[in-house]
């Protein structure tokens, strides 16, 4: 039988990490499978960036150190790496924004139809908030950008209120700048603890990708000859960038990341519903509510 996870109530750190990975253990099926629909030709449009970005940086780097001269057709790359780039950066927004909005409104119809997701409201759902996404994901970058642009604290201060926008925008049904701006008095009294909660997250996820790291690392030793022992001095280390198995190695690597990225979203929801039950108990409420009828 389907375990249903009831998402306002509260909750410390351990039931919050608990019942993020419970949820995923339940959903990954249904969920990836919208996601993909979702999200997919942007994701192949971010990795085909990223897999150009890898290529032409070692270009790059080989004329920064001198390995190389400029005037050996880096002209060309050049151009290929702002495409690149900028391919890479609208491809990473829109994937980000889509994450972000299939993941709060498959758990808000979740939460609506007690465990059963219609998914073509989730798909509508997205599709009408789709600006609003975008706008408030480049928004929330830039204003932690600039936090830590303008001193590395006030970054690390933004990150909590924009941790929890999103949730505001879409479970309380405010505008893109509302959320924004209320997401300060939502986190107010509660910035240290939920700074906390996502600490631990950001540590476990920083371990977690740091595993799936070393198959390239590994990869670009045993290319350099450093496990072997047979060095070879004359071996140029910048060639690593522009070989096709590293850079398939770091793609995977990357699809991988984007996958734990899912977890901190999950685990952000939660944040959200535990600090919104202390504040207005809307869970309590419902749930009595709900008892009230049943005794009716």
């Amino acid at each position: 039988m389907k375990q249903l996870i009831q998402f306002k109530k509260q909750r410390d750190l351990g039931a919050i990490l608990n019942d993020t990975f419970s949820f995923l253990r339940h959903e990954y099926k249904p969920f990836f499978a919208l996601i993909l629909q979702i999200t997919l030709p942007y994701l192949i449009l971010f990795f085909v960036g990223l897999g150009f970005l890898l290529f032409t940086v070692g270009d790059f780097m080989e004329i920064a150190v001198g390995e190389s001269s400029p005037l050996k057709g880096q002209e060309i790359n050049f151009v290929l790496l702002i495409v690149s780039f900028l391919v890479l950066a609208i491809a990473g927004i829109l994937v980000f924004a889509l994450s972000n909005s299939t993941t709060i409104h498959y758990i808000k119809s979740y939460i609506k139809n007690n465990g059963e997701v219609n998914t073509e409201s989730v798909k509508k759902n997205v599709k009408d908030t789709f600006w609003s996404f975008v706008g408030l994901s480049t928004l929330k970058w830039i204003a932690i950008f600039f936090g830590f642009m303008l001193c590395f604290l006030p970054g690390v201060y933004l990150i909590v209120p924009m941790s929890v926008v999103f949730c505001i925008m879409v479970f309380e049904k405010k505008t893109a700048m509302d959320a924004f701006s209320d997401s300060f008095k939502f986190i107010k009294d509660k910035w240290w603890i939920t700074f906390l909660v996502l600490l631990v997250i950001g540590i476990l996820i920083a371990i977690i990708g740091g595993v799936l790291s070393i198959p390239a690392t590994i990869y670009s030793y045993i290319k350099m000859g450093i496990f072997s022992g047979e060095f070879d001095p004359e071996l140029n280390p910048l060639e690593i960038y522009k070989d096709p198995v590293y850079i398939v190695l770091n793609l995977i690597n990357y699809a991988f990341r984007i996958f734990l990225n899912f977890i901190t979203l999950i685990a952000t929801v939660f944040i959200y519903f535990n600090i919104n039950e202390k504040k207005n108990f809307s869970g309590t409420f419902e749930q009595i509510d709900a008892l009230g009828k049943i005794d009716k």
